[in-house]
């Protein structure tokens, strides 16, 4: 090899796969002339004009596809099928590992109070029940994969410098501070998406930013403890049902104090308890501390 240093990963996939590295000498490229001609008429061929696309995976998903359709066709001197020959040549090769190769680059990172970490110069926000732990960052080459108490998540990698905030991360602190659901709703309830999105508008339209951000909040609470899916389907079927027209602060509230909650499976519940019913509150409740000041 020359005396080459090799990088970590570098050395990973070659004990993974079991094959030797050879280089070709520094400043000498005529050590590699077949593979630099080949280079050359691939790059003629396929690359000329230079290809564009949505993404990376995009252009290399089309190229593949393109020089696999050039190839298929190729014949060699004896006539036979390129692809034949290459079919024979793999009854040779060695197997493959049971487990493919992970290319990602593995850091251990420790996520701050306000559950965000810094990976390669990018801020990314995570889930906040995973502040002040330590977590697994699997850095790849268009995403970056965080582990932590048995979860993961999965963010883009953005070039150093970047940042990357993830408002669902905060619904439980949201639910507790209008005032930054107000700043963050646009975005939060595009994360979210429908019916939410339109529930903000709605909501903005008749109350104001003020309260619409305290009513929205508290709906937070409740899709931080029942899922986003659950609560967004009984929203979809009170917006379907005309239950937030104007003046219908009253059914928000009492949609929220009726949104199903997680059953808690028997065996938890102590036997003392398991003959006792919980009456759900009614927004109806609240009129008197409305109309005498308590609730503005």
């Amino acid at each position: 090899m020359g005396g080459r240093e090799l990088a970590d990963r570098f050395i990973a996939l070659e004990s993974h796969y079991l094959f030797e590295p050879c280089f070709a000498r520094p400043g000498e490229g005529h050590d590699k002339g077949g593979v630099e001609s080949r280079g050359k008429s691939l790059r003629l061929r396929y690359l000329t004009p230079i290809v564009s696309g949505d993404d990376l995976e995009v252009i290399s998903s089309e190229m593949l596809e393109k020089v696999d359709d050039g190839w298929s066709g190729r014949r060699h001197a004896d006539g036979r099928l390129l692809s034949e020959l290459f079919a024979e040549d793999r009854m040779g090769f060695l197997p493959l590992p049971a487990v493919a190769f992970e290319p990602a680059l593995l850091r251990l990172v420790s996520i701050s109070s306000s559950s965000t970490v810094k990976v390669q110069g990018v801020l990314y926000s995570l889930p906040e029940r995973w502040a002040r732990l330590n977590a697994k960052a699997w850095v790849g080459v268009r995403e970056v994969r965080f582990c932590c108490l048995g979860e993961e998540v999965t963010r883009p990698r953005l070039p150093p410098g970047g940042r990357h905030v993830v408002y669902r991360d905060y619904l439980r602190e949201l639910s507790r501070k209008p005032q930054a659901v107000r700043q963050v709703a646009p975005e939060l309830t595009t994360e979210l998406g429908e019916p939410y999105r339109r529930l903000w508008h709605m909501l903005e339209e008749q109350h104001g930013g003020h309260k619409a951000a305290r009513l929205l909040a508290g709906l937070l609470g409740a899709i931080n403890d029942h899922g986003a899916e659950s609560v967004g389907t009984a929203l979809q079927q009170a917006l379907a049902a005309g239950s937030f027209e104007p003046g219908g602060t009253g059914r928000l509230l009492e949609f929220m104090s009726q949104t199903p909650a997680a059953a808690l499976p028997e065996e938890h519940v102590p036997p003392a308890l398991r003959t006792v019913t919980v009456e759900a509150g009614c927004a109806a409740d609240y009129d008197l501390l409305a109309v005498s000041g308590g609730v503005s």
